[in-house]
């Protein structure tokens, strides 16, 4: 997770607890025990330079390489707040789970070869039965490291069908595939791209409702994974 408000609710539902780390990153881990799993959680952490969460890409990439070097998780899951579409049927507060890749739409390189590398396309492990079962809506995750969105970004989104649009999503991914761990992203939405109201200012009103939602939901995911093989998720 990138930001300390997003991880609050569900560090509460879960009791967690700090988990002594000799990182010389921010990253921050807390872990809990629930119906006989260890669940780890993972936040970015605050810059030391710029005081912010650390949300993007890279803290991203360095906190899901680090995790999963320290513990070996049987599954990653890349959780927190994102931006929806209404032409999606997306609403604030819905929560959706990954479903078939994610992908990028600012790494645009017009060279040959390297265009779909820009892209990414990194797959995700399905999880239509639990997403039916649960209620949640399901959808491509596309990731950049800006809030708003370009003309060239619409375009590629477009491009990838993409209903969900993060900053992190991709960037674990990325690890995951390399390092062979299944993943999983699950995003609440707090803003809706394509309403009137500009972005930062929905995200800041609704962040403390879909957070307190994703908390709601990331236990149902939690148990719904916990009493499963990870070969049974897809």
């Amino acid at each position: 997770m990138a930001m300390a408000a997003e991880a609050a609710p569900i560090l509460s539902t879960l009791d967690a607890r700090s988990v002594t780390s000799a990182s010389p990153l921010v990253m921050r881990w807390f872990g809990a025990e629930r119906h006989g799993a260890e669940v780890r959680v993972a936040i970015n952490g605050r810059d030391r330079r710029f005081g912010v969460d650390s949300i993007g890409t890279e803290a991203a990439a360095l906190t899901t390489y680090s995790t999963i070097t320290a513990f070996a998780p049987e599954l990653v899951i890349s959780a927190g707040t994102a931006g929806g579409w209404q032409r999606c049927g997306g609403e604030v507060g819905d929560v959706y789970v990954s479903d078939g890749q994610v992908v990028h739409h600012d790494r645009r390189i017009a060279l040959e070869g390297f265009e779909a590398y820009g892209i990414g396309a990194y797959p995700v492990v399905s999880a239509r039965t639990m997403a039916q079962s649960l209620g949640l809506k399901t959808g491509v995750v596309t990731t950049s490291n800006s809030l708003d969105e370009n003309d060239d970004d619409r375009s590629m989104i477009a491009a990838s069908g993409a209903c969900v649009k993060d900053m992190e999503a991709a960037a674990v991914g990325y690890v995951c595939e390399q390092m062979s761990v299944p993943f999983m992203a699950v995003k609440a939405i707090t803003d809706l791209v394509d309403h009137h109201t500009a972005t930062a200012e929905q995200f800041t009103a609704n962040l403390k409702v879909a957070s307190a939602r994703l908390a709601d939901t990331l236990v149902s995911v939690l148990d719904w994974c916990i009493a499963r093989e990870i070969a049974e998720l897809t």
